[in-house]
């Protein structure tokens, strides 16, 4: 499974702050990319109900961590410009 090697090679990373931040980054966008139908909110939740997950330790597996978790958040829809100038008028 790709989830797993990519969080067994962050794991492995000595990486620390940015450097740490950078690497689960690339190491997520593979994650998703590598899905040839995609990846969806529920596939992040069940990504992160995963033991190793769970359980990451490295500051780099534990940054993989986050961006999954950030992808399970709602995104609120902006209102248009058009919108706040009806509003306003």
């Amino acid at each position: 499974m790709v989830l797993t090697r990519i969080l067994d090679g962050l794991e492995q990373s000595p990486a620390q702050g940015d450097e740490a931040q950078n690497m689960a980054r690339l190491g997520f966008l593979e994650w998703v990319l590598s899905a040839p139908e995609g990846i969806t909110v529920q596939d992040a939740k069940d990504a992160l109900q995963q033991p190793h997950v769970r359980d990451a330790e490295s500051a780099a597996a534990q940054e993989f961590v986050n961006f999954l978790e950030q992808a399970t958040l709602k995104v609120s829809a902006r209102r248009s410009r058009r919108k706040r100038t009806e509003r306003l008028h």
